[in-house]
């Protein structure tokens, strides 16, 4: 029989290297090369064509009930993942230490048990007496749900066999499960590959839908190999700055539903509590308007929600390199949006220093916050402040141009609903929005001028 080889996978990528180096030759990342089970070497090939049982197929037309979402009773919990559980489903969530992952889950799991379903919540990091000093401290203390601490595949898959099919099955988190038929300290990636292999493969056999906690890297992606992401139904993150007190939970991947609904939650004493109307958490304190602050409203699936974008300019002496910080937001958006008001409007920010702050620590993805950011930051730079009931919206292109962005009604109606008056945005986005008019732009000079007005 042929020796073992060693080989080293990374532990970002799962790529396999025959030696050790300092970086992975397929990612790119450095010191993620770890020594990894030997692949067992077979001299003779093997014919798969013949052996096995056979595979019943099923017709897709044939009439069968379809599985019945389960809803957890956190109805942000529910938004983000469609409209509840799916039987059978595996989800993995990820986000920072300290977020509230496990308390967000948590319950999510007392919920469920105090409907009537049997709810699982299984601890590889911490003691079953710690999880249930967390739980009353947030005053779950008497939910049914079963707590257990362990950390062994073989242990947890022989007891939920034994037992009825719950209807929720947590693992927190999958890092530290580990397998005695593979080699390897626990968190490996052929230890996280292997362990989420059979967790996901008991859920799909009996119908008890799984949630797999994920440790994350320093830049915020998910650990372990990406392969796990392929093999779940459902990729979650909980996002959120420890020093704000919202969290939201957004799907990144859902085969069961959407991946652009988010929910929204407030950390308090108590927990997580569920934020119905995101828009007053994100524009609280606006009674007085100042320069260099714009009300945008934000579409997340089919949520609106109103943000603020805070803009300030700070003149430099000649000659000094100014900075240009951004919080919130893509750096490089914000200096093309500055070399188009520069060379379409004539506006000077190469002597200023332009620092840019989405209100409430929220993060902005959508293109159309383009005009929502030019407008505060040509009320920074003239020291004008914008109307405090208008709200604005729209894409920039190179040229200057306001281009039309998806869902205006929808961005209008949720304005509207805030108090807000007037709004600015596209040529062509206009529907008879009780309670706001609409000004139309046209061309990023007339949104100049209309900031030099007072409007």
């Amino acid at each position: 029989m042929a020796k073992p080889k060693r080989r080293y996978v990374c532990q970002a990528c799962g790529g396999v290297s025959p030696r050790w180096q300092g970086q992975c030759p397929d990612c790119g990342e450095w010191s993620t090369l770890q020594e990894d089970a030997p692949e067992t070497v077979f001299s003779s090939k093997h014919d798969l064509s013949s052996g096995g049982r056979p595979v019943a197929f099923v017709a897709l037309d044939q009439p069968v009930k379809l599985p019945q979402r389960r809803k957890t009773g956190l109805a942000e919990f529910d938004r983000a993942l469609g409209g509840g559980l799916v039987p059978g489903s595996a989800i993995l969530m990820g986000g920072d230490p300290g977020i509230g992952k496990s308390t967000l889950l948590l319950q999510a799991a007392a919920r469920v048990a105090n409907a009537g379903g049997d709810a699982v919540y299984i601890s590889g990091e911490e003691a079953a007496d710690q999880v249930r000093l967390r739980a009353d401290r947030l005053g779950l203390g008497g939910a049914p749900i079963r707590l257990a601490a362990a950390t062994s595949v073989r242990d947890i898959l022989t007891t939920l066999n034994a037992m009825d099919t719950p209807a929720l099955v947590v693992i927190d988190s999958i890092q530290t499960m580990y397998s005695d038929q593979i080699e390897g300290a626990p968190g490996t990636v052929s230890q996280v590959r292997g362990c989420a292999f059979e967790l996901i493969r008991y859920a799909k056999a009996s119908g008890a839908a799984l949630v797999l906690v994920g440790h994350v890297t320093k830049d915020g992606t998910i650990a372990g190999p990406r392969v796990l992401e392929h093999m779940v139904d459902v990729v979650m993150s909980f996002e959120g700055e420890r020093s704000h007190q919202y969290r939201i939970l957004r799907a990144l991947k859902n085969r069961f539903g959407a991946v652009d609904e988010i929910g929204v939650f407030a950390m308090a004493g108590a927990g997580l509590e569920e934020v119905a109307n995101p828009s007053l958490l994100f524009l609280s304190g606006r009674e007085n308007p100042v320069p260099g602050s714009a009300v945008f409203p934000a579409l997340e699936g089919t949520r609106p929600v109103l943000v603020e974008i805070q803009a300030l300019t700070v003149r430099l002496q000649s000659g000094a390199t100014p900075r240009r910080a951004v919080v919130g937001w893509d750096s490089g958006r914000l200096a093309m949006l500055l070399a188009v008001l520069e060379a379409r409007c004539g506006l000077n920010f190469s002597s200023a220093e332009v620092y840019l702050n989405v209100a409430g620590g929220y993060r902005l993805t959508d293109p159309a916050a383009d005009l929502a950011v030019a407008a505060a930051l040509v009320s920074a730079l003239s020291d004008r402040p914008l109307s405090g009931g208008a709200a604005w919206f729209g894409e920039i292109s190179l040229a200057g141009e306001v281009r039309p962005v998806a869902h205006a009604p929808i961005r209008l109606r949720e304005a509207a609903k805030l108090g807000f008056d007037k709004a600015h945005g596209p040529s062509g986005a206009h529907e008879n929005v009780p309670g706001i008019s609409y000004a139309p732009i046209t061309l990023l000079p007339n949104l100049v001028d209309r900031v030099m007005g007072g409007s």
